[in-house]
């Protein structure tokens, strides 16, 4: 009983002592592991900065070898003659040239322009429509050269080939392929009104239609019926601008009499609003399904 209840010398009773045993032991553990961490962070840090020494030493050397090959680079340029530079330079313009013409027939394929590369260049089809109808199809042959050059093609004569290349060929060739497709389009669409109006309606023609090759020049004479009565008109379609298919100028006058009641006056003045504003060949199956009455919400 006197052993169990013996006070150590400090005043500690042997419970105590035991619990402070634990607590040295685990703050021992502690710095141990801090002095572990310590340790490991400095080599960490040792390895990083080994590695950014190595780093640093590739860096100087590509610097060096970039430095090197420029001043090659120059030497070499130097000792070539100017024509060869300049020839040099040239055909990266040229084939430049080329893939823009390339990546163009492939954007624009849907609008009517395809074409194929060629040993001398490129050759250009431009296919027409209007109104949803394949009409007929245009070739131009470039040479892909400085300048650039037409070799051949089946433009119609009547087309401003030249004064388009003149203007848009050597500085845009997207803007010269666009401009010759709104020429030959605009030209296939009055073609086809005019040749769907002598096809279709030559029975409300009292006379040939009389046009010019270009088709921007219209003539002819129709008649409308009103009742057991027929009235024959002449009209004039005069197209200035060559992008249209709609004509600029129209002139309607009544064949055979001076004066018309103001009935027929409307009339002929709302022929005239439609030849302005509706395809031919529509205007007159207007006439052709309304018999006397004319259907101007066309016009519309």
């Amino acid at each position: 009983m006197e052993r169990a209840h013996t006070i150590c010398q400090d005043g500690v009773s042997s419970g105590g002592v035991l619990a402070h045993l634990e607590r040295l032991e685990a703050q021992v553990n502690k710095s141990h592991k801090k002095s572990e961490e310590l340790q490991s962070a400095q080599a960490e840090e040792s390895a990083l900065e080994t590695k950014i020494h190595q780093l640093r030493h590739i860096r100087d050397k590509l610097r060096a070898e970039v430095k090197q090959r420029q001043a090659r680079a120059k030497a070499s340029s130097a000792n070539v003659e100017p024509d060869q530079t300049v020839e040099i330079s040239e055909q990266d313009v040229l084939e430049r040239k080329q893939e823009n013409m390339k990546a163009i027939l492939q954007a624009y394929h849907f609008t009517g322009l395809s074409g194929k590369v060629t040993s001398r260049g490129v050759c250009v089809c431009i296919s027409t429509a209007f109104e949803g109808n394949l009409l007929d199809s245009y070739f131009v042959d470039l040479v892909i050269q400085k300048p650039l050059q037409i070799h051949h093609h089946s433009i119609p004569g009547f087309i401003p080939l030249e004064k388009i290349a003149a203007k848009y060929l050597q500085t845009d060739i997207q803007h010269f392929l666009f401009s010759l497709c709104e020429y030959l389009n605009a030209y296939s669409g009055r073609k086809y009104q005019a040749d769907q109006l002598q096809s279709d309606f030559a029975a409300l023609l009292t006379g040939p239609l009389q046009r010019n090759p270009l088709c921007n020049l219209l003539s002819f004479t129709y008649k409308v019926d009103l009742g057991d009565r027929s009235f024959p008109f002449c009209a004039r379609l005069l197209y200035k601008d060559l992008t249209r298919t709609l004509p600029t100028d129209v002139t309607v006058t009544y064949q055979g009499m001076e004066t018309l009641s103001t009935a027929w006056e409307k009339q002929r003045a709302s022929h005239e609003t439609l030849f302005c504003t509706v395809p031919l060949h529509r205007v007159f199956a207007s006439f052709s399904r309304e018999g006397e009455k004319l259907d101007l919400s066309l016009a519309s």
